[in-house]
């Protein structure tokens, strides 16, 4: 085993404004304290005066597209892409081609992830079969794999019959699983291309109503109580989605919820300029639903942020709208999206934005090496500069695929070093082109 770099981090801020130094030795966390002497047992010493210190951030939605549409996206890119954007632990969807429905599958995929070393790769396993919504899928075989799965999800399409998804919340329960579910009633949203309203009857295009949505998270919460057993709500879109998870929590239900980043600043309105862009399942809504995610978000109603990085080709994209694919790149623009809705608009602060980006995705999957910062703790770490401001550029991502709805828009707080396992992945934002697996 070759010796790993030993690190020394000086003059960062933690979130709640604490100055520290911190030290790395062996891939862990050594020692934090407010002064550490600098002397040459470090091979590097650096300066992060300028800079937050905070945990790695834990993406529990993303689309990685490996195996099967390796044109898009790789497990090395997608992974390339997630520490770039401060991101050391992501969770990759189970819509691959072949579906990540048994334990074959999901092992692939997660051994892809140790190969790339970059970032931990962590698998969701498709509740039923070919994501058909028929049969329920290998679960516990891909629960006990070696990819231990313990959220499942047919992301892409929802566990619209209530008995599969009653045999499903049922069936993890033996293993304290978690049901992932795109709420989206497809009886209501057959042929729909955006938001239902104002926006859509003006355009032309077949709306797509909140009730879709909000009435299977009605649904699945009164099973998931009467079950007792674990539901998380994937990308919540709508008011009255807020309203339903919050009424669930003030009753002790044992519901998470997750709110992706385009859905805290975007609206329906960008479907006036009719670039596909801004197609996204959910889809954006109006500034009255943005203002009741950031909402949710602040008062903890919404657990999590979840990037739903979803790349796509340039023949699905650039096309005309009815033909275009949904979804958004987020890695690399979610902290920046983030500080830009949330914390430049006074809704919470750096401790909540550490909660609801590292800490709470992690105790939510049991990621037991991520979400926090402490001695003797695995070194997931990022560094940020708060105060930068930057233009995004879709042609300069680490992603194959460019369809991010952020191009050209300026963003504040920007990630300039990501540690993985004390591997200094990312350096002054640039990949440095180290891994976790050549330093084993």
């Amino acid at each position: 085993m070759n010796q790993s770099r030993s690190f020394l981090i000086k003059s960062a801020t933690l979130a709640d404004g604490t100055g520290v130094d911190l030290s790395i030795i062996n891939g862990k966390v050594d020692q934090i304290s407010d002064r550490l002497e600098s002397n040459e047992s470090f091979d590097e010493v650096l300066d992060a005066s300028e800079f937050l210190l905070l945990p790695g951030f834990v993406d529990l939605h993303t689309h990685l597209r490996e195996p099967g549409r390796e044109s898009t996206e790789t497990v090395l890119t997608g992974s390339q892409a997630a520490a770039r954007g401060g991101f050391t632990a992501i969770t990759a969807m189970a819509n691959t081609n072949p579906v990540a429905d048994t334990a074959g599958v999901v092992e692939q995929v997660a051994r892809l992830g140790r190969e790339a070393g970059i970032c931990d790769v962590f698998s969701i396993g498709a509740v039923s079969v070919g994501l058909r919504g028929e049969t329920l899928a290998e679960m516990s075989a891909m629960a006990h794999s070696a990819a231990q799965v313990r959220i499942f999800s047919d992301d892409g399409n929802c566990v619209s019959d209530p008995l599969l998804m009653r045999r499903a919340l049922e069936y993890v329960k033996s293993f304290d699983g978690i049901i992932a579910q795109h709420a989206q009633e497809p009886a209501l949203t057959q042929g729909a291309q955006m938001n239902e309203g104002s926006v859509s009857s003006l355009l032309g295009l077949k709306g797509w109503p909140a009730i879709a949505e909000e009435s299977i998270i009605a649904r699945d919460i009164l099973m998931a109580n009467y079950l007792g057993s674990r539901l998380h709500i994937c990308h919540l879109s709508t008011a009255g989605g807020v309203e339903l998870v919050r009424w669930a929590k003030a009753n002790g239900m044992k519901v998470t919820a997750e709110v992706t980043p385009h859905h805290l600043l975007l609206t329906d309105e960008l479907a006036k300029s009719f670039d596909p862009i801004y197609k996204v399942n959910p889809p954006l809504r109006q500034m009255s639903d943005v203002l009741a995610l950031r909402g949710g978000l602040a008062d903890g109603t919404i657990d999590i942020v979840a990037t739903d990085h979803a790349p796509h080709s340039m023949e699905d994209k650039e096309c005309e709208w009815n033909a275009a694919s949904f979804g958004m790149l987020g890695l690399e623009t979610a902290f920046g999206v983030v500080v830009e809705s949330m914390i430049n608009t006074s809704h919470m602060d750096w401790n909540r934005l550490v909660e609801v980006m590292s800490k709470k995705p992690a105790q939510i999957a049991g990621y037991t090496n991520h979400g926090e910062i402490a001695v003797g703790q695995s070194a997931n770490l990022v560094l940020v500069d708060p105060k930068a401001r930057w233009r995004v550029n879709r042609f300069a991502s680490a992603s194959r695929s460019i369809n991010t709805p952020f191009h050209g828009m300026e963003l504040t707080g920007q990630v300039r070093h990501t540690f993985f396992n004390g591997i200094h992945v990312v350096s002054n934002g640039e990949l440095t082109g180290h891994s976790y697996e050549e330093s084993l």
